[in-house]
């Protein structure tokens, strides 16, 4: 019986001792199977507060890495401190393209695309102090309506003119369209449209209008888009040689000229044409301090913004002697800017414009001076234009100085550049 009893209680054991191990494994994979799926919910809930906690600090010191947190708090915290952002929408003022045509004499430009004015939407930066603006400055810029180009065509032949209109004379139509408006503005009721080359007789003479006749029609048309060279002719250098275009000998052209050099002093108009001729300005832009060469090669395009907009060229290239020190700038030598227009005192390379080359820059920058700072508003200006006036003081070189320069010493600096120029005549 002991034997016997022995033995069965060994069996069981063993017995016990699989169901005991087998116990062990199910209670495993139950524990593993709860950690896996419920245990693991439980974790992700607790870990996922620090998580976002985390995620939220990380935004909250980029944020203040791009915009500069800390710096905005104490600024704003300074009494009467504030920033405001506004938008507007403003005129995008064409560019001028210059090319050059051999075969009618230098001296004469004329118009063969008109200039389309473009719409951008601008976001500006004020900052006031106790309502007093006192920093601005443009964040952003989106065309809404692209500017067409103005294309003008500048005469390259090997004599010179610079005849004068007067009534009675014949003029041909440059432009690819030109309107005929009842009155000398834009603003008149269109009576017709001319074609290129069509031949016109000037009856009267306002400002930078003609009114002619042309057929059946009798109106107003802008006189930048007609020249006195009829287009028929073949031989325009042998018409020029016979005098039909007035005076083209250039040491007559300076006599003449030497008569009607606007004289200079500070107080100078400067809505006005300088007077001097194609000539002298290259002379007087051909200097040892021009490295670059830059004035020099663009002499010409000073003497054709006087032709165009009735402004002082001379006046001009002084300034973009001071703002580019005489080209040598790396805003004038990248961006083909003479005049650091678009610039801003805060960041003044990356505000400012890009043009394709320094014509361009020339152009523009006298159109501003002549829209905005040189003319009340109201003022009859170039191509059927009225002047804007919004920095009109007066016509001078302080008048400008008032709202186109934060240097209260610009206007004298810009004044020795011109009086250094004039002594070279």
């Amino acid at each position: 019986m002991r034997a016997k009893d022995k033995k069965i209680k060994i069996r069981i054991t063993l017995k016990n001792i699989i169901y005991f191990i087998a116990g062990i494994i199910i209670l495993f994979y139950i524990y593993t199977f709860y950690h896996l799926y419920f245990g693991q919910n439980i974790s992700y809930a607790k870990d996922n507060s620090q998580e976002v906690a985390s995620s939220a600090e990380e935004v909250r010191i980029s944020q203040a890495n791009d915009i500069n947190i800390e710096e905005i708090i104490n600024q704003n915290s300074k009494p009467g401190y504030r920033e405001e952002i506004t938008q507007h929408e403003e005129v995008l003022e064409y560019l001028t393209t210059y090319k050059t045509n051999t075969q009618i004499p230098k001296g004469v430009s004329y118009v063969v695309q008109e200039g389309r004015k473009g719409t951008q939407k601008v976001t500006t930066k004020k900052i006031y102090q106790d309502d007093e603006l006192i920093g601005e400055e443009q964040v952003g810029a989106v065309i809404t309506k692209a500017a067409l180009n103005k294309v003008v065509e500048i005469g390259g032949g090997k004599t010179t003119s610079n005849k004068k209109i007067k009534v009675g004379d014949t003029v041909y139509v440059t432009s690819d369209m030109l309107a005929v408006m009842s009155e000398s503005n834009e603003e008149s009721k269109k009576l017709a449209t001319l074609q290129t080359n069509e031949e016109l007789k000037v009856l009267e003479i306002i400002d930078n209008w003609y009114r002619i006749s042309h057929n059946s029609v009798t109106g107003w048309v802008k006189q930048e888009c007609t020249i006195y060279i009829n287009p028929n002719e073949t031989n325009v250098e042998k018409d020029e040689n016979k005098g039909t275009s007035g005076q083209n000998n250039s040491s007559n052209n300076n006599n003449n000229n030497n008569n009607q050099i606007q004289k200079l002093s500070f107080d100078m108009a400067l809505n006005k044409p300088s007077g001097l001729s194609l000539e002298q300005f290259k002379k007087i832009l051909s200097d040892d301090k021009d490295k670059n060469n830059v004035f020099e090669n663009n002499a010409e395009y000073f003497y054709y913004i006087e032709q165009q907009y009735h402004i002082n060229g001379v006046f001009v290239a002084a300034v973009g002697i001071h703002e580019s020190a005489w080209g040598t700038s790396n805003i004038s030598k990248q961006k083909y800017n003479l005049f650091g227009y678009g610039a801003y005192d805060s960041n003044p390379y990356n505000g400012a414009y890009t043009f394709s080359d320094y014509s361009e820059s020339i152009d523009l920058i006298a159109r501003v001076f002549v829209k905005y700072y040189l003319n009340p508003k109201g003022t009859s200006i170039y191509g059927g234009e009225v002047a804007a006036g919004t920095y009109y003081s007066s016509p001078t070189l302080q008048g400008v100085n008032n709202k186109y320069a934060s240097d209260k010493n610009w206007a004298n600096s810009v004044y020795k550049h011109m009086q250094y120029l004039y002594n070279k005549l």
